[in-house]
């Protein structure tokens, strides 16, 4: 996650070769284009050394490098030690005319290291990092009228805040604690975030897929947001996986096998490899009816993604859930009740599972 609105960013726009700069290299980076990315990380480190903009735009770039960054990852050192420098260097007194660009690169870096520790469930990580940003949020909606940007920020407080401790009762106590939000007004903002902001359109449409698919349950609507994010960075693997998922839970078969085909090969990371396994798995069960093929596909990406720990329980749940789905029109009771409850385990978001 990362945020470089044009009036947020006055200090690089008395520079505009150098902020579009900044804009086609965060481009570079969601697109995987690393070594683009790299060369005009280059251009900017030399014209802004000590500049916050810096060490969020590599921090960024580490984070894709290396996707999904695991708590274990040698690069997760060198992610943390950016975003934390420039979380430092926003925080130091500024005049007020500088107040939305540090403001806006603060919001940033902390949430790109809280995406980090949330994916990992690192969350002695998260609740202090979390804590504090708040104030820096609060002040976030003071922007909006000036900053489209701003709007991801204010949007997902506006839904998380109504949606969540709804779907978990267990956070219902500790939303208390803060203002009440709006979960139309919040999908709007980041709708808005999604048409208009300069740089964050990729975190509008990844929040706004994923909160189709496990809030709202319509897989239709977020099917048009993981496309839209599939055609603005064809190349990025996570996305093209996403939107494969979103196919399939749309019921469109055929389409989400075209994108199978298409993308097979698109790389080895080993991390997408196995989510197209557990993928090809839901294909397999759902369209061809092939238990056997599909059982085969499951239990492969169950083993190839284990070693990514919490990153990949999303996916390792999809496969136990088709698994206890097999076991149950195979007549064994007996592992339709264990798979069923390897997957509950796993998965956020229960209901979210294929059986439809």
């Amino acid at each position: 996650m990362v945020l470089l609105s044009p009036g947020g960013m006055a200090q690089v726009l008395k520079d505009t070769a150098t902020f579009n700069l900044v804009c086609r290299g965060v481009d570079y980076i969601y697109n995987l284009q690393f070594k683009e990315a790299r060369e005009v990380y280059g251009k900017i480190s030399s014209a802004y050394p000590s500049h916050p903009m810096t060490y969020v735009y590599r921090g960024l770039l580490t984070y894709w490098e290396n996707y999904p960054l695991i708590s274990a990852s040698p690069a997760r050192q060198a992610f943390e030690k950016d975003l934390r420098r420039a979380i430092e260097l926003c925080e130091k007194k500024h005049s007020p005319a500088d107040e939305a660009e540090y403001l806006v690169l603060n919001l940033g870096a902390r949430g790109l290291l809280l995406l980090f520790y949330a994916d990992n469930e690192l969350s002695m990580d998260v609740i202090p990092l979390a804590s504090g940003t708040y104030q820096y949020l609060k002040q976030s909606f003071n922007h909006t009228g000036s900053y489209a940007d701003f709007y991801f920020f204010t949007g997902l407080y506006n839904y998380y805040r109504e949606a969540y401790p709804e779907a978990h009762p267990v956070y219902k106590p500790l939303a208390l604690l803060f203002p009440k939000g709006n979960r139309e007004k919040g999908l709007k903002e980041m709708q808005i975030a999604s048409k208009n902001a300069i740089v964050l359109k990729a975190e509008a449409y990844t929040f706004l897929s994923g909160i189709y698919i496990s809030f709202e349950r319509n897989f239709q609507q977020a099917s048009q947001y993981s496309k839209a994010l599939y055609k603005l960075y064809p190349r990025n693997y996570s996305y093209i996986a996403v939107f494969i998922k979103n196919l399939l839970l749309a019921k469109r078969y055929d389409e989400a096998e075209s994108m199978i085909r298409l993308n097979h090969n698109l790389s080895n990371n080993a991390f997408y490899q196995s989510q197209l396994l557990i993928l090809r798995g839901v294909l397999q069960e759902k369209k061809y009816k092939n238990h056997k093929q599909a059982q085969a596909l499951y239990a492969k990406g169950i083993k190839d993604i284990k070693p990514f720990g919490e990153f990949g329980e999303e996916y390792a749940a999809y496969a136990y859930f088709g698994l206890s789905r097999i076991s149950d029109a195979n007549g064994d009771k007996h592992n339709k009740k264990a798979y069923r409850k390897l997957a509950m385990d796993l998965a956020d978001f229960k209901d979210v599972n294929f059986d439809e």
